[in-house]
């Protein structure tokens, strides 16, 4: 086995999905990971604190996208149209990959210990982006308000696209959004 493998931590996330799949996350060990992947344990641990941050590694990287986004918005965009602007970009990277998406959401709602794990992670992004919003001059409540409201709009977009195949989620995000304007506008 050479030192060096290319894209190794990609190899490593997508024979861990499929083995999440086709044996179930409890009954998957990193040890099986590795040897499909043809890599050692070690360099599993290199890249990951455990089989659950398989996952979850791209956590980060989505905070950074969102809060870049809302830093990035226009001086006079509203609050709700940052937020919506910053899930609009997270949803476009995972429509470009919503085959794994999908699939990484299949192994997420077979176990509760990762269904909370997710949870977790939405809550970290709201409050990433309701210290982003803060960052940009909205009040802490009027802040965190929106990134919350925000956060519910995309749960339940991304619950419809993950179910119907057809459906595109920036698209359903935008008709979610949609929807809250007319609520709250008193449509």
């Amino acid at each position: 086995m050479s030192r060096w493998e290319p894209n190794t931590r990609g190899r490593l996330e997508q024979v861990a999905l499929e083995l999440y799949l086709e044996r179930g996350f409890e009954r998957t060990t990193v040890a099986e990971i590795t040897a499909r992947a043809g890599l050692t344990e070690r360099t599993f641990f290199r890249h990951f604190a455990d089989k659950r941050e398989v996952l979850f590694a791209g956590s980060v990287l989505l905070r950074d996208l969102c809060v870049g986004a809302i830093a990035e918005a226009p001086e006079d965009v509203a609050p709700i149209d940052a937020v919506f602007a910053a899930l609009r970009a997270a949803a476009d990277g995972m429509q470009e990959r919503q085959e794994s998406v999908r699939r990484r959401q299949v192994v997420i709602d077979a176990n509760s210990e990762l269904q909370e794990r997710e949870l977790i992670k939405l809550a970290a992004l709201s409050a990433a982006m309701t210290e982003a919003l803060v960052r940009r001059g909205v009040s802490e409540l009027a802040a965190r308000v929106t990134a919350e409201a925000g956060m519910a709009v995309f749960k339940i977009a991304f619950e419809r696209w993950v179910g119907a195949r057809e459906l595109e989620l920036p698209r359903v995000l935008r008709e979610c959004f949609d929807a809250l304007r007319d609520v709250t506008a008193g449509g």
